[in-house]
């Protein structure tokens, strides 16, 4: 995301974890890397053990084969975890480009994975999406804007924004399919990089990142894909 792992500069991909602390993938199992052409290339989520959801503008269209998804490796820098080919994936019809939503996609491994899954949130959960509720976003992704990819796995715990200020700081924003965290004065936040990888809380999937101006700017959030507003469809990609 702009911010977190968004489109950075509103539109470019990837974001980071600016402002977090090292974690790691023993504590959160379902935070995978997706690869492309065998270089990291944005995050996901273990939502079936096969399935991984992240953001559409990283799978963009381009074929299956190229993309890979790495689960159980901390550190980048080793070679430890599984690899999983991606055999097909289903992007949203409705993406275009991150501004205008629909910023989801799922990713069908070769294999069923052992990791522990993280269960999206449920049409129940309306109330996960109150601002102030703290949410974590976890990532490979810049660590400052601008600056150098993590090679270990951070997160970084973000407040949901209330709708009005995200609209106020991002015209583009439809509160509809986009939720958007971040601290208003900026600091801690997704980055390049971590685009596609998950917002959580209350044990659950709430956000995919997905954009944003920059990373952790003050009066710029990160803005997530709305998980609430996509289940139907995701839960059709799991059967």
């Amino acid at each position: 995301m702009g911010g977190l792992a968004n489109a950075a500069p509103a539109g470019d991909v990837d974001p980071l974890i600016v402002g977090g602390t090292t974690t790691t993938t023993e504590a959160h199992p379902w935070t995978v890397a997706v690869f492309h052409s065998n270089r990291e290339h944005c995050g996901g989520t273990l939502i079936a053990p096969n399935k991984v959801l992240t953001a559409a503008h990283c799978t963009d269209g381009d074929p299956a084969s190229r993309f890979s998804v790495v689960a159980g490796r901390t550190d980048m820098r080793t070679t430890k975890g599984v690899v999983a080919r991606v055999t097909k994936y289903w992007q949203h019809p409705g993406f275009r480009s991150v501004e205008q939503g629909d910023d989801v996609a799922v990713l069908t491994l070769d294999r069923n994975l052992e990791h522990k899954t993280l269960p999206l949130v449920t049409s129940a959960d309306t109330g996960l999406y109150r601002a102030g509720t703290v949410t974590t976003t976890l990532g490979w992704g810049d660590i400052r804007p601008g600056g150098p990819s993590s090679p270990v796995l951070r997160k970084v715990d973000v407040p949901l924004t209330s709708d009005a200020n995200c609209k106020a700081a991002y015209s583009e924003y439809n509160a509809t399919s986009m939720v958007c965290a971040g601290l208003p004065e900026g600091g801690k936040d997704s980055c390049q990089g971590d685009s596609g990888g998950p917002l959580v809380t209350a044990g659950k999937l709430v956000g995919v990142v997905s954009w944003g101006e920059g990373c952790a700017q003050a009066g710029k959030p990160g803005v997530y894909a709305r998980v609430i507003s996509y289940l139907d469809l995701i839960k059709q990609q799991l059967r």
